[in-house]
C-alpha cells in the first residue's frame, strides 16, 4: 500500500476517533456535577496532534508533486 493511502486512511480514522472523544467529553460534563478527570479532558489531544501533521502532509502532497513533476522536466 502506497504510504499517501496509509496516512490519508489514518487520518479519517483519526478524525472519527477523535470526534469520538470530544462527544464523551461533552456527554460527560453534561452528565456529571463534578469536574471530569484530567485523561478525559485531554484524551482529544493526541489524536488532533497526529491529524494536525497527516493532514498538512495531505495539503502539500499535491503542490509536492507538481514540484517534482517539474523537475523532470
Amino acid at each position: 500500500m502506497n504510504m499517501s493511502v496509509w496516512i490519508r486512511q489514518s487520518n479519517r480514522w483519526l478524525s472519527i476517533f477523535f470526534t469520538l472523544t470530544v462527544i464523551a467529553n461533552f456527554v460527560y460534563r453534561a452528565a456529571a456535577s463534578s469536574e471530569p478527570p484530567s485523561w478525559l479532558t485531554y484524551s482529544p489531544l493526541p489524536p488532533l496532534f497526529l491529524q494536525l501533521f497527516s493532514g498538512l502532509y495531505l495539503f502539500a502532497l499535491p503542490y509536492t508533486a507538481k514540484w517534482r513533476r517539474r523537475e523532470r522536466a
